[in-house]
This record gives structure tokens, C-alpha cells and sequence, in this order.
């Protein structure tokens, strides 16, 4: 059934050129579809974001996508220069390096959109 489809992670903003602006600029996404009802971006071999206008955006409290990357400190550093600003959370148990989470040997990040909509990053641990 659905195990055999792609999925979309969507993502609610206030100002679309806005968004598009740093999901492009600033994340490097590639833009496949721009309508007026929202953007489309590539991301990976198939993954597919798309952000889309609504007055309740930025109104979730969690995560609404993560990257999964080969090498969390090169990322978040090249994100740090061109502006992301990461979140610290206080997880029991979870160390800091900079604004990298390790918990459990797994290492994570987060940083928001300019909606303040949660994202993620997590370093993959298996080759």
C-alpha cells in the first residue's frame, strides 16, 4: 500500500518568497514546481519539501522535517555561516557539542525557518 510510495514533508508559512528565499539560498534546495498555492523543492535523490501559505503557520511545536546527513558538524557549520541559528534543548541524558545533540550515540540539530517552523538535522549512523 502506501510503503511502496514517496511521501512529501509540507511545511505551513505566512510568506512564501520569503520561504522560498531560504529553503533555496540559505538550505540549497532545488525548486521543481512554483505556484501560486505553494513551492515545490527537491532534496536528496527523491525527496520532495513543499511549503505553502496558511495564517497557522509556525504554530507547531515539533519537528516538521529532518535531513538525515553524512557529516553533522560540517553541515551545521556551513549552515552557521550563512546565518541558521541553532536551538539547544535539554534532553536527560543528551550531550552538547556546539549545537549538536548526542544522545545515545545518535547526533541531531535543530534550527527553525524564518515561520519558526522546527527543523532538523540528524547525522546518519549506519553505512
Amino acid at each position: 500500500m502506501l510503503n511502496e510510495s514517496e511521501v512529501v514533508a509540507n511545511v505551513a508559512v505566512k510568506d512564501v518568497k520569503k520561504a522560498k528565499q531560504f529553503y533555496e539560498n540559505t538550505l540549497g534546495l532545488e525548486v521543481v514546481d512554483d505556484a501560486d498555492f505553494g513551492v515545490t523543492f527537491k532534496s536528496g535523490a527523491t525527496s520532495r519539501l513543499f511549503v505553502y501559505p496558511t495564517p497557522m503557520a509556525g504554530t507547531a511545536k515539533s519537528t516538521c522535517a529532518t535531513w538525515e546527513v553524512r557529516d553533522i558538524k560540517k553541515v551545521t557549520n556551513q549552515l552557521s555561516s550563512k546565518g541558521v541559528e541553532f536551538e539547544h534543548y535539554e534532553f536527560p541524558g543528551a550531550e552538547h557539542e556546539g549545537p549538536i545533540h548526542i544522545m545515545q550515540g545518535n547526533r541531531a540539530a535543530w534550527f527553525k525557518d524564518p515561520d519558526g517552523n522546527i527543523l532538523g538535522l540528524s547525522e546518519i549512523t549506519k553505512q
